[in-house]
């Protein structure tokens, strides 16, 4: 089967506290979205490339990879008003019959082996998403009250979560609705399972200004 890879990069890096779009930030030589875009394509060269981007952010993209020499080949699409909308649109690029994986632009940190073994789950299984268990203790909050639950029963889920792409676009021919929260929920909504394999720890989401220094860190050590 022919194999996509979906990043979706809608940030506008609120919480970073600056006007640049998180997955714009310098990070080790290049930027939060390049080092995310070369660790899929290490991961699975043969797979097309397809970079979702909100139309307004597509001219300084460009600029930056005039000025890093970023070459990476990949497609460009615009993103929507939601993350709902904005795989929709990258979806229409994707045929069926064909593994499709979605990521987020800003983990830049998801491991070869975890992007490989997703892929490679989703084959057989039809969808495949990594996930870590939860280390600190969890507490459900209930009005005024909250009570401890037991962990072991979570896990906190990751990207890049893999889909036979026929079935995942059948999935998204719905309207949004509030519980879906990432591409899982989608697809089990339309009443299909998945399988979930181990991710890795690394696999930041890069949302706060202390996650770029960890960064750092983690890519001098690798």
């Amino acid at each position: 089967m022919r194999k996509y890879i979906i990043v979706v990069a809608g940030g506008r890096g609120t919480r970073m506290g600056g006007d640049t779009p998180k997955q714009f930030l310098p990070l080790a030589g290049s930027t939060v979205l390049m080092h995310t875009l070369e660790r899929m394509a290490i991961a699975e060269p043969e797979a097309v490339l397809i970079l979702a981007l909100p139309h307004d952010q597509q001219e300084e993209w460009q600029r930056l990879c005039r000025v890093y020499n970023y070459t990476r080949p990949h497609a460009v699409t615009d993103g929507g008003d939601t993350r709902f909308r904005t795989v929709c649109n990258a979806l229409a690029l994707v045929p069926d019959n064909a593994l499709v994986a979605i990521h987020d632009g800003v983990r830049p940190l998801v491991s070869v082996d975890v992007v490989r073994r997703a892929f490679a789950t989703a084959a057989t299984a039809g969808a495949a998403i990594p996930v870590m268990p939860v280390v600190e203790s969890l507490r459900q909050v209930v009005g005024d009250a909250s009570h401890a639950v037991e962990r072991s029963a979570f896990r906190a889920v990751q990207t890049p979560q893999v889909f036979d792409s026929t079935l995942l676009k059948r999935a998204y021919d719905v309207p949004y609705r509030d519980e879906f929260t990432d591409d899982a929920s989608v697809y089990e909504a339309s009443g299909h399972s998945v399988c979930l394999i181990d991710g890795n720890r690394e696999n930041i989401k890069i949302t706060i200004p202390q996650d770029i220094a960890l960064a750092e860190i983690i890519l001098s050590q690798q």
